[in-house]
């Protein structure tokens, strides 16, 4: 699943205006007024803007201030203009130990998403080696993940969201699509190497621009355009000399990319309402639960079940034991869930330009510790395809940065 694009789109808008309210006695009968240089210095701490914390000091010279009185209400509202209010800190220096403290803390979440990333891939690809029941392995996952976000509920570690009919109306259709692209993904990654499916995946921005194009009716810009042409042709490159390759591998990495990027623009598309929005980790969470209800009949329809003790101990002829066989999946789904987790809390620092840069990094780091771990061979032209596509994400990255130059508008 990609975060960033879910909490670029569905993201709540914040009221730019802020209003406190204060009793008045009831003996007020007539509207007045006042301004506010007629009151002491007021002080307000904000902390809903960005994630920052603001100490603000509201006077007469630097924000427009007026208290409104009214017959008709036993209180008083303090408005402020948002255009008077700064982001951050009047004119308080950054101290640089609070910098390097953040920059740390953020260099620790990037380290520790990308080590979640490289042992989930690993796990992952060893399970399916020996236990060749992709719809079975996911639906495990979704399972393990359920677990563990019911738990976090029940801790009270993040709040429960209230689901209504429209909210599970509008998320069906990503959870649809959410499912079919981590199935897909465990197909591919089953059949071929994980360096190999992780090079195809990096054609999400080719799907993203196209079904943007074809759903949104959104046009992309040069850039964006030309960024797209390394992409398509290091994928190109890497699939002629690639080693393991197989037609049922490359077409499932494929449409998951289709699949995982339909989510994405249906999350814009469907998730319109600010009403209906949840916050990002409770999206996530939402969906995997609904993807679990919905893979495990699947599954079992697909593959039949194979949690029996025979199919567990046909595992041990090829490499692993019964007990290494639970723990691999395990950890497996622990990752996969940890690794989202920690995902949405670096979504909430930073950008998501920056999240998709740190995304990109990611996919290079994993192609790289898998090639290492499983010794996979890589001829020259391989590698070099592999390494263009990348470049190609990472170009399409920046180019999204760049803001399109608006037609002048003549004026009479």
């Amino acid at each position: 699943m990609s975060p960033s694009s879910i909490s670029h789109f569905l993201s709540a808008t914040t009221n730019p205006k802020m209003h406190h309210t204060f009793p008045l006695p009831p003996s007020l009968s007539t509207p007045r007024v006042i301004p506010i240089s007629n009151f002491p210095l007021l002080s307000h701490s904000s902390s809903s803007y960005h994630s920052s914390s603001s100490s603000l000091l509201f006077t007469p010279q630097n924000s427009c201030l007026f208290l409104f009185l009214t017959p008709k209400i036993s209180s008083f509202t303090l408005h402020a203009a948002s255009s008077s209010v700064p982001d951050s800190k009047s004119d308080e220096p950054i101290k640089p130990t609070s910098t390097l403290i953040h920059n740390l803390h953020l260099g620790a979440m990037f380290g520790t998403w990308y080590l979640l990333n490289i042992y989930f891939n690993i796990y992952n690809k060893q399970v399916l080696k020996v236990y060749p029941f992709p719809a079975t392995v996911t639906a495990f996952q979704f399972g393990f993940a359920t677990l563990m976000i019911n738990l976090i509920w029940t801790l009270n570690l993040h709040p429960r969201p209230k689901i209504t009919g429209s909210k599970l109306a509008s998320i069906l259709p990503l959870a649809v699509a959410h499912t079919m692209g981590n199935l897909l993904t465990n197909i591919s990654l089953g059949k071929v190497a994980i360096s190999f499916t992780h090079t195809i995946k990096a054609m999400e921005p080719l799907f993203t621009v196209v079904l943007s194009s074809l759903l949104l009716g959104e046009r992309p810009t040069f850039w964006v355009v030309s960024s797209l042409i390394p992409i398509v042709g290091g994928v190109v490159l890497a699939s002629m000399t690639e080693v393991s390759f197989n037609w049922i591998g490359f077409s499932t990495a494929m449409a998951s990319n289709l699949t995982n990027q339909s989510r994405n623009v249906l999350s814009k598309k469907l998730m319109t309402n600010e009403e209906e929005t949840l916050d990002n980790i409770n999206l996530y969470s939402v969906i995997t639960i609904i993807s679990f209800i919905l893979l495990v009949p699947f599954a079992i329809f697909l593959e039949g079940v194979k949690f029996t003790p025979s199919y567990l101990q046909s595992a041990a002829s090829q490499g692993l034991n019964v007990r290494e066989l639970c723990m691999r999946s395990i950890l497996a789904g622990f990752c996969f869930h940890a690794y989202q987790q920690v995902s949405y809390g670096i979504l909430e620092l930073v950008s998501p330009v920056s999240h998709s840069v740190g995304n990109c990094v990611k996919r290079v780091v994993v192609i790289a510790s898998s090639v290492i771990f499983f010794q996979t061979p890589l001829s020259l032209i391989n590698t070099l395809g592999t390494a263009i596509a990348l470049v190609g994400v990472f170009l399409y990255s920046r180019a999204k940065r760049i803001k399109p130059i608006l037609p002048k508008t003549k004026t009479a």
